[in-house]
């Protein structure tokens, strides 16, 4: 998606980025869904550079020191040789930041989205993800935001999950600066519950607990379960979509750093709730409800069963929306 070149030079520019839950379970670093509450950003060039803030978490967002969308689009724009334009960003935040809801990948491409308007790069969809991704190390938050959906996505080059082979700028003999990104419109709406706990949870922390090695059997389940999870969404199916949220790759060695998890997988079947998993890295919690069934009643169920077992969180009712953050770039 190249942007506009004619004069005179960009001075505004309008984003919204939806908030993102990865892994969906099964697929761990391969698949995600955007969720119908955004990181919104009215950008402007301006002689230096401000940020005024509202919504969650606003004193991390207005915060102008080591800002992440503001750091991300210098550095793009240093590493394209490009002037830097100061900007003025009003942001109004409904992500929860450091929660598992894809606040850093909505961040990082805010700031790539940035980067490529004020400083005229002729980026694609495809670069634009695989940047962000670079930075994220993993591309699963970043397609989700960017395209909008269900998305399943990969990085060639990648060695490892989380690491990659490109230097600093995306470039070189191994260059992985562009992502494989499949976008896949659900057949049905499918009502989601998000449990948010007060506590945040590092990406880092979360992944030192996970094992070097698995299990053939374990991987084998995981990939099953990853195929079905898709197909239930492609057909519409909440009865495929039940059976297919177990996970053996990431879920049993996170739960006790997010106790929302195993509490809440017991109410699985009950007033249609399908299952739970962990949204990210944690320690939010989705819970996948069946389009069938009341939303209110499986709500209402779901805090008496954190409140008889004294947990707390804040139950967030969303939906997957199809409003990527580049559908926002069309009307700016």
């Amino acid at each position: 998606m190249p942007t506009k070149t004619s004069n005179p030079k960009p001075s505004q520019l309008r984003l919204a980025l939806p908030a993102t839950s990865a892994n969906l379970g099964p697929a761990f670093d391969a698949a995600a869904l955007a969720m119908d509450f955004y990181i919104k950003i009215d950008a402007r060039a301006a002689k230096e550079f401000s940020i005024s803030a509202t919504g969650r978490d606003r004193e991390i967002c207005g915060m102008l020191k080591n800002h992440l969308i503001l750091n991300t689009y210098r550095e793009v724009l240093a590493a394209a040789g490009q002037s830097i334009t100061p900007l003025s960003l009003r942001i109004a935040n409904e992500i929860p930041i450091g929660k598992g809801c894809g606040s850093s990948a909505a961040a990082r491409l805010a700031g790539i989205a940035l980067a490529v308007h004020f400083g005229r790069l002729r980026w694609t969809d495809a670069h634009i993800v695989g940047e962000a991704s670079r930075r994220e190390h993993h591309p699963d938050n970043v397609s989700a935001c960017w395209m909008g959906g269900l998305t399943v996505a990969r990085m060639a080059g990648s060695t490892e999950s989380g690491s990659t082979e490109s230097g600093p700028t995306g470039s070189g003999p191994n260059d992985i600066s562009e992502a494989q990104v499949v976008c896949v419109h659900p057949k049905r709406t499918w009502p989601l519950l998000l449990a948010v706990p007060e506590q945040s949870l590092a990406t880092e922390e979360a992944r030192r607990v996970l094992p070097a090695q698995y299990s053939r059997a374990d991987a084998v389940a995981n990939v099953q379960n990853s195929m079905l999870l898709l197909a239930a969404f492609t057909q519409g199916r909440p009865d495929l979509l039940s059976v297919s949220l177990e996970d053996r790759l990431h879920q049993p060695y996170r739960a006790a750093l997010c106790p929302l998890l195993p509490s809440l997988q017991k109410l699985k079947g009950k007033e249609g709730i399908l299952g739970a998993v962990l949204s990210g890295a944690g320690p939010s919690v989705l819970i996948f409800l069946d389009p069938r069934e009341s939303l209110q009643k499986a709500r209402r169920l779901v805090a008496a069963h954190l409140a008889q077992n004294r947990l707390a969180a804040e139950l967030l009712p969303t939906s997957i929306t199809l409003r990527g953050a580049r559908s926002s770039l069309s009307k700016s």
